[in-house]
């Protein structure tokens, strides 16, 4: 059956068009040995403009109806029910196009010649005979909806799947982030600094320019650590990595648009490295999404500054106004402040305040990159 169907869909509609117009003058023909030339004549007009079905389906079945006045059961009537009933979402209109091809097919010829009980039979058999294709095309009509349902459905599902892989990824990510940062990082660190000891400690010529070599290979590769750990976190997927890293020049926006009552104050040299910059935003970003989320209705300032050598951010909220609701949380926000801190040889401060709010407050270094 789907085999015969994927066939049948295969067919060109005109040519499906055509083939019904053909079928439904036959069967006109067959059935008007006796009718006048008007009734011929309303009748080829009627099967012609099964040529418009798709397009103007009601209008069709008006020009097919006369035909219902001179055959018992014509064809039609029959497509033009079918083509109006797979396009229309209107039960009333269907409805009353059964009911006038019943009438039309119940109407006795001549009309002088009127017998009730015949009339009524006739009307029963037209009501059944029109409810039929009628019934057919909203069939065809569910089971569109029902594909497109499906198609729709599957499509939510290959999105989902598409989410769920770059979750994995972004997670998949981080612990190797913390993995070269807690590992990596810390042995190249003690290279360095054994080298360093050695460069200091020895008398020999060579072994010194090979300490310091060692000493500085290693902390070019510190940097590069840095830098790649960097990125790690903040990418969370090929669909993130060419996205543009937030600056310091994007706080305000931030702030406008954190959805609490908080303001911004100070300023920064333009010296801040990009990562410092990086590492500010995030922080402002992760101490305003918690003042949202466990501070409803609390107010918070978030402060720039500068103290000699080192700058840095404190982002401070007022106690809640109204209860917080049960969030889910991951408690890894600030943990992962820390460890971006860390790398550039910063600190991150996060305790309550003696008036019951929160603090949180970043500190690196001003060449920190």
């Amino acid at each position: 059956m789907s085999r015969a169907r994927a066939v049948w869909q295969r067919v060109p509609a005109p040519v499906v068009d055509v083939a019904l117009v053909a079928v439904a003058a036959l069967d006109v023909w067959l059935s008007t040995w006796e009718n006048t030339g008007l009734d011929i004549a309303l009748a080829a007009v009627g099967c012609a403009a099964l040529l418009f079905r798709r397009r103007f389906p009601v209008c069709v079945f008006l020009l097919t109806l006369p035909i219902a006045l001179i055959q018992d059961v014509a064809v039609a009537v029959l497509v033009a029910l079918f083509t109006l009933a797979a396009h229309s979402r209107d039960r009333r209109l269907l409805a009353a196009c059964v009911a006038l091809t019943a009438v039309a097919g119940s109407i006795p010829s001549p009309l002088t010649e009127i017998d009730r009980t015949m009339t009524l039979v006739f009307f029963v058999y037209g009501l059944a005979t029109a409810a039929a294709p009628v019934l057919f095309g909203q069939l065809l009509q569910a089971q569109r909806d029902l594909a497109r349902r499906l198609a729709e459905i599957e499509e939510a599902r290959e999105h989902e799947r598409t989410l769920h892989a770059q979750a994995v990824l972004a997670r998949e990510r981080a612990q190797l982030a913390r993995e070269m940062h807690d590992v990596v990082s810390h042995q190249v660190s003690l290279i360095a600094v054994r080298a360093g000891a050695l460069q200091v400690a020895t008398k020999d010529a060579d072994a010194e320019e090979a300490a310091r070599t060692i000493r500085s290979l290693s902390v070019t590769t510190l940097d590069e650590l840095r830098t790649m750990v960097t990125l790690l976190r903040a990418s969370g997927g090929h669909a993130t990595e060419l996205t543009p890293q937030p600056t310091l020049a994007d706080l305000h926006r931030l702030v406008e648009s954190s959805g609490t009552h908080a303001e911004l104050s100070g300023e920064l040299p333009p010296a801040v490295g990009t990562p410092a910059q990086r590492a500010l935003y995030r922080t402002v970003q992760e101490a305003l999404t918690n003042v949202r989320k466990h501070a409803p209705g609390a107010r918070a300032r978030v402060e720039l500054w500068q103290d000699r050598d080192d700058v840095g951010v404190t982002v401070t909220n007022t106690p809640p106004t109204r209860p917080s609701l049960s969030l889910p949380s991951s408690q890894q926000g600030l943990v992962g402040l820390r460890e971006r801190a860390e790398i550039l040889h910063g600190t991150l401060d996060a305790s309550p305040t003696p008036e019951g709010g929160y603090r949180v407050r970043l500190r690196i270094p001003l060449g920190a990159d």
